[in-house]
């Protein structure tokens, strides 16, 4: 059996029209068109508080040679910003239910915070969601972490460089007890740097995304990943550097 390792390369936060700041030109088709102009090999789909674009998007990559992790940016009570991904449709669909049970009835103002809508493949809207996405969640970091792992899936604080909506900013430290598959900084800085502040982090693997919520910023930064294909489990082995899989962060 071939232990050979390919590199790929990878945005793993990415929002669609389903997120209120979101803008509207974010749909499947044009996320997906401009992920292969920028020669990104693995998308990650993570709209606020809902992962209802999710399907129609990984159907699209399918057809287009990306692959897509399906997951969701989720808003802790904290007010903390962390991603968290899934392997298939069942298990998001779990986790989608999840988020609903603890997601405040505060309805979307439109004029304020932007539409919030689900569309198909031909960029039809078929939903509208009247609950604002971008409330926190009463689910502390640790609950959100524990039914996430529950669920098998990967649990990566977002852009946590960020001087607001991340852990860091929330808490003022990561706590060392919190399962962390791996840690997201924003293209405003680089691991480098980041580890010059936070020297207490540096055993985590790391990834680097756009965070993008215009066409035009997919890509703006990418993570490298060390394995032998893209699957699932693959990138879960190399964000826990196991078996010679590796991410790379510059």
């Amino acid at each position: 059996m071939s232990l050979f390792m390919k590199t790929y390369r990878a945005d793993f936060h990415i929002h669609t029209v389903l997120s209120p700041c979101g803008d509207l030109d974010m749909s499947p088709k044009n996320i997906i068109k401009r992920a292969k102009e920028k020669k990104l090999d693995i998308i990650g789909i993570t709209d606020h508080n809902s992962t209802k674009q999710c399907a129609v998007m990984k159907k699209i990559g399918n057809e287009n040679g990306i692959f897509v992790l399906t997951g969701v940016e989720i808003t802790t009570k904290e007010e903390a910003h962390c991603l968290a991904f899934f392997e298939n449709k069942e298990k998001l669909l779990k986790f989608q239910n999840y988020i609903e049970q603890y997601l405040p009835n505060i309805k979307n103002n439109v004029n304020l915070f932007g539409y919030q809508v689900v569309v198909d493949e031909n960029d039809n809207i078929i939903e509208q969601i009247d609950s604002l996405l971008i409330s926190a969640i009463s689910q502390s970091i640790s609950q959100i972490e524990e039914k996430v792992h529950s669920l098998e899936g990967l649990f990566i604080p977002a852009h946590i460089n960020k001087l607001k909506n991340s852990i860091i900013s929330q808490l003022g430290f990561i706590p060392q007890d919190l399962n962390i598959d791996a840690l997201e900084i924003s293209k405003r800085t680089t691991k480098k740097k980041f580890l010059e502040k936070n020297n207490y982090l540096k055993q985590h693997s790391f990834i680097q995304s756009s965070d993008a919520h215009y066409i035009e910023n997919i890509g703006d930064v990418s993570t490298k990943i060390k394995m032998r294909r893209i699957s699932f489990n693959e990138i879960k082995k190399a964000l826990a550097n196991q078996d010679g899989r590796t991410t790379i962060v510059e």
